[in-house]
């Protein structure tokens, strides 16, 4: 390959960009700089910031090479740092190229190699478990204007999304959600009504968990936030909501926090929906009760 501008990536994913994160840490980690890293896998230093910013890749060998330095002793996690390197980047959410940004196509990628979802939602339903109808409602009136093209592919998308834990090789799914989420009709009754018994349906899928924080509970609203976690722990992402652009983080400190907050959501939440438990063991206080309760209204 030739170096300088050519050939090297305008506008990488944020699998590349994590990529080139994941050696910056191992070169930092063996206290190297990257003069001293460069010169140890037989490149120029610029060549290696590129690597590191994501925007061209490393070969095998190199990153071996730099595992070695680091004395990183787990093979699990450098076959899953190769492997990282080495994904074409392609799957269903590649046809929404065109139309979509690059948040979205990196989420999708993202859930597709996840093992364990576990997502909090202060104020919609989980985009992976909504409704076609619900996702419809939401990009209508949504704060973000989009054209007729662009909301109707945003609703595939997000469709195509909820596919994954319905598929064959489903990740664990675990949500918490609060119950301000499930109050709102979003001026459209019946769409929260199917909804809600949408999320009952996928409750008893075995790797799927659902429970909901009550309004009257000890935590408040809070970010929403989902936590996606592959094979190798270390490779996890957490993917933060925000109103301008969700904010992607994967340092330790920050996988630490917020799988510590997930559990602290968790367990101040009601019991899991559990629609197929004996009505003697559901619990008048429990997530499914509370499901009913909102759902009576509205049928």
């Amino acid at each position: 390959m030739r170096w300088g501008n050519v050939g090297l990536r305008v506008d990488p994913t944020y699998r590349q960009r994590r990529f080139g994160a994941e050696l910056r840490r191992l070169r930092e980690r063996a206290r190297l700089s990257s003069t001293e890293a460069a010169a140890l896998l037989g490149m120029r230093q610029p060549q290696l910031s590129s690597v590191e910013a994501g925007k061209t890749g490393l070969s095998v060998e190199r990153v071996q090479q730099l595992a070695r330095a680091e004395g990183v002793s787990s093979q699990t996690f450098v076959q899953a740092l190769i492997d990282l390197g080495q994904q074409s980047g392609k799957g269903w959410w590649s046809d929404y190229r065109a139309v979509l940004s690059s948040a979205h196509l990196d989420l999708a990628e993202l859930e597709d190699g996840a093992r364990s979802v576990v997502t909090y939602e202060p104020m919609f339903v989980p985009g992976i478990l909504q409704t076609r109808d619900y996702a419809e409602v939401i990009h209508r009136a949504g704060y973000r204007p989009m054209g007729d093209e662009g909301r109707a592919a945003a609703v595939r998308f997000r469709v195509r999304r909820g596919g994954l834990v319905t598929g064959e090789r489903p990740p664990s799914l675990h949500a918490v959600v609060h119950e301000a989420a499930l109050c709102m009709s979003l001026g459209e009754p019946k769409v929260m009504r199917d909804q809600l018994l949408y999320l009952i349906e996928l409750a008893r899928l075995p790797h799927v968990t659902i429970q909901i924080l009550p309004s009257d509970g000890p935590i408040p609203f809070g970010t929403g936030f989902v936590l996606l976690t592959p094979q190798v722990r270390e490779l996890g992402t957490v993917v933060v909501s925000h109103i301008e652009k969700s904010l992607y983080l994967d340092d330790a400190e920050a996988l630490s926090r917020y799988r510590d907050w997930f559990a602290t959501l968790a367990g101040s939440a009601l019991p899991a929906v559990d629609p197929d438990a004996a009505p003697s063991a559901r619990g008048a206080k429990g997530s499914l009760g509370l499901l009913q309760r909102i759902l009576y209204p509205l049928l």
